[in-house]
């Protein structure tokens, strides 16, 4: 029996790229495998995060904690090459956003900001948001 569900680092992996940040809000592109032709435009953080969650839930990796497990239906999983996803760059700053776990209502992983080549662990989404806004703040020079 074959198995549709995604799985690898590639369904686990984001690249977010922030083309406009102005009084603490942001805009661009992200760039998933999961996305049809591999991206998608967002006019703030909250769009992203939801167009982010969405598509984890539809492909339902990876899994949220809280979802009902069972024996159910796939959704079809796009065959073929996968995204180059490093060749993307936001105008203001690219992020790699790693998820390795969706528990407790939120997320886990870790994000690398591109520009300044350093990674870090984040345990919330909140954790990610405050990482992000930081980084966004210290390459512009503040607000």
């Amino acid at each position: 029996m074959q198995d549709f569900r995604p799985r690898g680092e590639p369904y686990r992996t984001m690249r977010l790229c922030v083309d406009s940040y102005e009084n603490g809000v942001l805009a661009g592109r992200f760039y998933h495998p999961g996305l049809p032709g591999g991206g998608q435009s967002f006019m703030s953080l909250s769009q992203f995060l939801v167009a982010a969650e969405n598509l984890f839930d539809e492909a339902k990796f990876p899994q949220s904690f809280e979802a009902k497990r069972g024996f159910v239906a796939r959704p079809d999983v796009r065959p073929g090459a996968m995204p180059e996803l490093n060749c993307e760059q936001g105008k203001a700053a690219t992020f790699v956003i790693r998820l390795m776990f969706r528990q407790h209502a939120s997320w886990q992983g870790s994000v690398s900001w591109v520009e300044a080549r350093s990674e870090e662990p984040f345990r919330s989404v909140l954790e990610l948001i405050l990482m992000i806004d930081g980084a966004l703040k210290s390459g512009s020079g503040g607000e």
